[in-house]
């Protein structure tokens, strides 16, 4: 029997794998949700799929995604990244993820952990919606639009109202499987 899926993971095999065991579960790991941002910036602008494709790049670009190194990346590092085909090569997304490695370990210090930071939005557990249709899902809200505001005050980059909200929905933090979908209740 065919399972009922949120339809934007249409018939790609990759993109159903991700909605099948990835999205909408809840993150509260660190380096998966430092991953997560890193993915989502560079995400900006695109199509998730474009994103998908390329994060073994990434994760191989990026040294496995580890903020404590990412946030040490000289000029030579930097450069490496421009010439690398496998990645998205925007100048200041790259940029803006070295930094935004820095301004994830300032708030570790700060908070224990981004996890406790991010998280402290949502009272600590996800926000079910109840979505009958993928034309009801919002693409940013109050809510997402405060983070981000937050984020930004904290020397993040790309982090805007609408790639926040793609986090918090690939993360767990909200629930926006629809409601016929075979996710809805498992997350």
């Amino acid at each position: 029997m065919k399972k009922n899926r949120c339809s934007w993971c249409g018939d790609d095999p990759l993109y159903i794998k991700y909605h099948d065991i990835e999205w909408g579960t809840p993150v509260y790991d660190d380096d998966k949700l430092f991953e997560f941002l890193i993915l989502e910036t560079f995400q900006a602008g695109l199509s998730w799929i474009t994103v998908l494709r390329k994060r073994e790049n990434f994760r191989e670009a990026f040294d496995h995604f580890d903020y404590r190194k990412i946030s040490k990346y000289d000029d030579k590092k930097y450069n490496e990244l421009l010439q690398n085909a496998g990645i998205i090569r925007n100048k200041l997304k790259i940029k803006a993820t070295i930094s935004n490695a820095v301004a994830f370990m300032k708030i570790q210090k700060e908070f224990g952990s981004f996890s406790k930071y991010i998280w402290n939005f949502v009272d600590g557990k996800p926000i079910i919606n109840r979505w009958k249709t993928l034309e009801e899902i919002p693409a940013n809200t109050e809510l997402s639009d405060k983070l981000s505001s937050d984020l930004k005050k904290r020397g993040f980059k790309f982090v805007g109202s609408t790639v926040i909200y793609a986090h918090m929905q690939a993360t767990g933090m909200v629930n926006d499987h629809i409601i016929n979908c075979f996710r809805f209740k498992e997350v």
